[in-house]
């Protein structure tokens, strides 16, 4: 990643930090004319779906921050399938494609590439426990990956003596993929490293057996016979957004929580939402508030594993893990109670949360008020003052997070306002919420999904059979079998 962020920086330095003037150009020209960027982007969880709050992604932020840049709307044209999205480009009903595609030597004959913005690696994925192949030569099954896709031309350009069999699968994507391999359909699967650290917070049982591709540029696609006045437009966007630290928040806010990946805690996780969130589910829906209950569910675990009788050895009890102060402020009586402690977390979250600062914008806002639950306010404005003396912004997590390790140290923490805390605790805390939070809403939306099925199957068999009743003829008692009227 470092490289391309060098390049982008050197590409900013020799640009204006102005958007170019639309009269000077004729794609420009047509974007302002129409009021419109037309990007066509791929559905999937790295790159643009339809969240609780709408459409979210990290490509469809990238491209949404864009358009507000220009000061035009965004007009959106997502598909499922790349190739779709390749004909709509080349036909002119797009401007540019996003969806993280890797930058392959084919689509650069095709296409002109706007400045590479993420590196990822190509891995080979099994399933944890199956045979674990080291190389391409250990392989006892063919690879199968989406067709058209960067890996499948990967697997292609392989040279002669480390050929492999591979197979193109033209009615799935890359996150079936990955599940058939879990479900045991599919032996392996080429995916990006990026893709399957997504992924690997649902199935754990995901395992990397070796890097096939290392460092692979990922950029934006536009049509080769256009002029260069979106061109340049993109250079000096994505030297900008590297310039002013947006990129990195934005990197760290999708991808950052989930880099480092636990196998057995996220296989525990998973059984205990299947086994013992239940009990208290209605609990955190209830007492949530303006909360997604799922979080407060994530937090609950973060500090008990969904225990109502836990305790630390600081005194802290119960399923929101609060202190005796903090309960009686919050009216909690029994810290053991499940209900009286998810209400009084959640109301003591909730408390945190408004004592931020309103310019910080969610979610960072939230971040700071879950370091703040686990370490206190005073202890998090501390790391913020750090910040601010390095120079950084204090309202971005991503840059406070780095600095509250400091307040371990006694050359530092001597000189703040609360003195020592465990702010690397603080900090790990926190990245192990936003992992929690992910699973949890990713088995929650398959749950939902999977009850909705059902409730359609019943009602089609529902259906089915009283069409069958409404058609059937009826039943005649035979002369024989009526009985005489009684007298």
């Amino acid at each position: 990643m470092l490289k391309s962020l060098c390049l982008l920086c050197c590409c900013f330095l020799l640009l204006s930090c102005t958007p170019p003037a639309a009269n000077n150009s004729s794609q420009l020209t047509e974007i302002y004319q129409r009021n419109s960027l037309r990007v066509g982007i791929l559905h999937g969880p790295t790159s643009y779906y339809i969240g609780v709050d709408g459409p979210t992604g990290f490509e469809y932020e990238l491209a949404k921050s864009l358009a507000d840049r220009l000061g035009v709307e965004l007009t959106l044209a997502p598909s499922f399938d790349l190739e779709d999205l390749l004909e709509k480009l080349a036909s002119g009903q797009v401007d540019f494609i996003a969806g993280g595609l890797t930058l392959t030597p084919s689509r650069l004959e095709k296409f002109r590439a706007a400045p590479a913005y993420r590196w990822i690696n190509e891995v080979l994925v099994f399933r944890q426990g199956n045979h674990w192949p080291r190389q391409l030569a250990d392989l006892k099954h063919p690879i199968v990956v989406m067709k058209h896709s960067s890996h499948a031309e990967s697997l292609a350009a392989l040279p002669d003596h480390f050929a492999v069999a591979f197979l193109e699968d033209a009615e799935v994507d890359s996150d079936e993929l990955l599940q058939k391999v879990v479900d045991g359909s599919i032996a392996y699967t080429l995916t990006d490293s990026n893709q399957l650290a997504v992924n690997r917070r649902l199935f754990p049982q995901l395992s990397i057996a070796f890097t096939v591709n290392e460092n692979l540029p990922v950029g934006w696609l536009l049509r080769k016979n256009q002029d260069d006045s979106l061109y340049s437009v993109l250079i000096e966007y994505f030297g900008h957004v590297y310039q002013n630290g947006d990129l990195v928040t934005l990197e760290d806010r999708y991808f950052g929580h989930i880099e480092l990946f636990d196998y057995v805690d996220t296989l525990k996780f998973i059984q205990a939402i299947n086994q013992n969130l239940p009990k208290y589910k209605k609990w955190f829906v209830e007492y949530a508030g303006n909360l997604d209950w799922r979080l407060l569910a994530a937090l609950s675990y973060q500090e008990s594993h969904w225990n109502p009788k836990a305790r630390s050895p600081t005194g802290v009890r119960g399923l929101m893990m609060l202190t005796l102060p903090t309960a009686k402020q919050m009216g909690v009586q029994s810290r053991i109670d499940p209900e009286e402690s998810i209400d009084g977390g959640s109301r003591y979250l909730q408390l945190l949360l408004s004592r931020i600062p309103q310019r910080i914008p969610l979610p960072d806002r939230l971040w700071f008020a879950l370091a703040a639950y686990n370490i206190g306010w005073g202890h998090v404005e501390d790391a913020r003052r750090l910040t601010q003396r390095d120079g950084a912004d204090p309202d971005k997590w991503l840059e406070v997070k780095q600095r509250l390790p400091l307040l371990r140290k006694k050359s530092v923490y001597q000189h703040t306002r609360f003195g020592f805390a465990r702010g690397d605790e603080a900090a790990m805390y926190v990245e192990n919420i936003r992992r929690y939070y992910d699973t949890l809403v990713g088995v929650d939306e398959r749950q939902q999904l999977e009850s909705l099925i059902e409730q359609q199957r019943l009602k089609l068999e529902a259906e089915l059979t009283d069409a069958i009743d409404s058609t059937a003829e009826p039943v005649v008692e035979s002369p024989a079998e009526v009985s005489p009227p009684s007298s």
